[in-house]
């Protein structure tokens, strides 16, 4: 080791460093950390660019420890800015996160994904489901949107359709999927609606208040699906659906219609019939219609073709059926039920059974596999 060469080269690497920016005292402690480095590795001969390797070795000394002072100094003051130990105050801030994940920089489709996934709990494959697309196309559009707020400060909140679709999508996936979130979702819209003065926001409230007040007759005590026609009405929670039918009305007088407005109409003639023969399909028609020129969804045309089928009569329905994509979910199902309706057991019977191959949740595959033993024994008897 020639430590002449050390004692030679240490003044001017000592202001390379402060010339680049480091303080004296900083640079100097890193030079000293460069020639014990120097010393442990230099066993044969020196590099070919001895104050070359000294630089980049003390440089990075120094960077190191600089970022390890930074780092201590951000965890004292994050320790300062602590409160002290006690109860933590009783503030919730989950309805706050979702205007945050809304946030501008995103699409609003991949928004609510991103939201879903992040704040709502669902998983991929249930926001897919929602959303009518493959898991993989889903994954690959919430990892997009990972990546577009990478770095991104959340200090701008999405607007309001966004937010009401996350909550439209979770109540949903709450109401009728493996999570129960339907109540979550509609605590949170009643925040939303005590601090925003909305008419679409009070629609989604009532549509939510509406489809919940059924839920304790939607299932068997065997857990089985109850279908609405075959629903004990007396299990409906009328009081409810007075206050999701009061929050409608005044919402529609301000003549300012939306999606979610439209669906609760068609909820409060549902939950407003006596019997399900009683029910005014008629009307339920002329809502879809409404609902359908608001959104062009292939699933309200879907539901609008089992609503002409109860109103005009089951070929009426299949041929409103006839014009949708048979790759829709639920489409088979539909097509089962109006074949059943028409009196075609055998094809009724042979669409049960391959919807419920196709039922997204095991407790419609129980259903409509069912559904397809029942036409069968008739056929037998």
């Amino acid at each position: 080791m020639d430590e002449l060469l050390l004692r030679s080269l240490t003044p001017s690497v000592l202001a390379v460093l402060v010339r680049r920016g480091a303080d004296f005292a900083a640079a100097e402690d890193a030079v000293q950390d460069a020639l014990v480095e120097a010393v442990r590795v230099w066993t044969g001969d020196a590099p070919r660019d001895p104050k070359g390797w000294l630089v980049t070795v003390a440089w990075r000394r120094f960077l190191d420890a600089t970022r390890a002072d930074v780092s201590r100094r951000r965890r004292e003051d994050r320790l300062d800015e602590e409160p002290v130990p006690g109860p933590a105050p009783a503030v919730d801030d989950t309805l706050q996160l979702y205007f945050l994940c809304a946030h501008p920089s995103l699409t609003p489709s991949s928004a609510v994904a991103l939201t879903l996934r992040a704040v709502g709990g669902l998983t991929t494959r249930q926001i897919a489901r929602a959303y009518l697309v493959p898991e993989a196309t889903m994954a690959q559009r919430i990892s997009r949107a990972k990546r577009t707020v990478s770095g991104v400060r959340f200090d701008r909140p999405g607007d309001v359709s966004t937010v009401l679709r996350v909550l439209y999508l979770v109540f949903n996936e709450g109401y009728s999927g493996d999570l129960d979130l339907a109540a979550e979702a509609i605590r949170l819209t009643r925040q939303l609606a005590a601090a925003i003065d909305h008419p679409e926001v009070a629609g989604l409230l009532a549509l939510m208040l509406l489809h919940h007040a059924r839920r304790a007759s939607r299932t068997a005590p065997d857990g089985s699906l109850v279908p609405l026609a075959e629903q004990d009405r007396g299990r409906w929670d009328t009081g409810m659906i007075a206050e999701g039918v009061e929050i409608l009305q005044a919402a529609l007088a301000r003549d300012r219609l939306g999606e979610y407005q439209a669906q609760a109409a068609v909820a409060a003639l549902h939950a407003d019939a006596p019997t399900a023969e009683a029910t005014d399909w008629v009307q339920i028609v002329e809502w879809y219609d409404a609902l359908a020129g608001l959104t062009d969804s292939p699933v309200v045309r879907l539901n609008r073709a089992v609503a002409v089928g109860e109103a005009d009569g089951p070929r009426a329905g299949l041929a409103e059926l006839a014009t949708l994509s048979d790759s829709l979910p639920r489409h088979t199902a539909v097509a089962a039920y109006l074949h059943e309706r028409d009196g075609d057991l055998p094809t009724a019977a042979r669409l049960y059974a391959e919807a419920a191959h196709k039922a997204p949740t095991l407790a419609e595959r129980d259903h409509l596999t069912r559904q397809a033993a029942r036409l069968n024994a008739r056929r037998r008897t």
